[in-house]
């Protein structure tokens, strides 16, 4: 029987269990490492978990005016190799998740042009952005290897490739945002090219024996968004291109008040239909039904974001049979915040 504590392999990066902590978006001025950010991964790794995957970090200067982490210049590799650091010395990995965001705005953008496939308004935002030519298309691929080889720099155990909820590479795989004509538009095979071809370069730029792994949407959650076909099809293309793990995420808002793994059935296709590590996140909160979930499907890791957030010891309790549910209860409070991530539960004793 296997267990959320046994000892495994994505690639050449070795797990101490099959905990992942999902990305939580990190803030940071004009790209840099904070002290707050280096307190909260050491916290996290501290409390036990096997992997960190970082909050979004930014692959384009053009965006560097949003209050994220960065790494779209060689100044962020040393100041980020404390942060690794850190995280090292508690024997946990960490992933830097890349990302472009393009419509999604996190702050202001500044008087340039919003990317994105179409020139369609963004459903959250409202931003109307300019349809992306063949060659910006190009710039930002190389852009996200560029970033990826920094990070190797950095000494981080691997890097993410963000294509899920609603930022760029995402949108591009979703009909209601990508009305191309050309070679990235039309046909899932053309709507996932973007996403297969930047894999690819990154998987040049940083070699064979790095971990890539790239995080997808299984549903959009709005009408015309990209199909349960169309998720499987660009799992599949990648797990021919050889990357390392798929992360399957989706539109976990909608499912924030339902009480086990959103995602389940969808990962459990993917990871019966592909030899492809699966890490599942969203509404992982019981101990037992991940456990269940590890031995009756090829489902292999589980991330969480939220019950982090409330318990980053979380796994040091699960290792000595501390409750078996989390004290995350989804509420979402802790996304209202102002600078201070904090689980509501927590904060009267702060």
């Amino acid at each position: 029987m296997k267990t959320l504590f046994d000892e495994s392999k994505i690639g050449s990066m070795h797990l101490k269990n099959r905990f992942i902590r999902a990305a939580i978006g990190d803030l940071a001025v004009g790209g840099h490492l904070t002290e707050e950010m280096l307190e909260t991964y050491k916290e996290l790794a501290s409390g036990g978990v096997g992997t960190i995957i970082t909050g979004l970090t930014l692959v384009d200067e053009v965006e560097g005016s949003f209050p994220l982490p960065a790494m779209y210049e060689d100044i962020y590799i040393d100041e980020y190799k404390r942060l690794v650091d850190s995280v090292h010395d508690f024997n946990t990995n960490i992933i830097l998740q890349l990302v472009y965001v393009g419509t999604h705005i996190m702050g202001d953008p500044g008087e340039r042009d919003i990317l994105a496939p179409s020139a369609v308004a963004n459903k959250n935002t409202g931003v109307v952005p300019k349809e992306m030519t063949v060659n910006e298309i190009k710039s930002i691929q190389s852009k996200f290897a560029h970033a990826a080889v920094r990070a190797k720099k950095a000494g981080f155990d691997g890097i993410e490739i963000h294509a899920a909820h609603g930022f760029l590479l995402n949108q591009f795989i979703t009909p209601f945002y990508n009305r191309r004509k050309d070679l990235y538009g039309g046909s899932i095979e053309n709507r996932a090219r973007i996403i297969l071809e930047t894999y690819s370069a990154v998987r040049e730029a940083v070699g064979i024996e790095y971990p890539v792994l790239v995080k997808v949407n299984c549903m959009d959650g709005f009408e015309n968004g990209l199909s349960e076909g169309d998720f499987r099809y660009v799992c599949a293309e990648l797990s021919k291109l050889g990357v390392d793990a798929i992360e399957v995420s989706g539109n976990w808002i909608e499912h924030s008040k339902e009480k086990d793994t959103y995602f389940k059935n969808e990962a459990e296709a993917v990871a019966k239909e592909n030899q492809v590590a699966v890490i599942v996140t969203g509404g992982n909160r019981n101990y037992s039904d991940m456990e269940k979930l590890l031995n009756s499907t090829n489902i292999e890791y589980f991330g969480m974001a939220r019950p982090f957030i409330a318990e980053p010891d979380l796994v040091k309790n699960y290792s000595h049979g501390h409750p078996q549910r989390t004290k995350c209860v989804s509420c979402n409070s802790c996304l209202s915040f102002d600078g201070d991530l904090s689980c509501i539960l927590n904060r009267s004793v702060r």
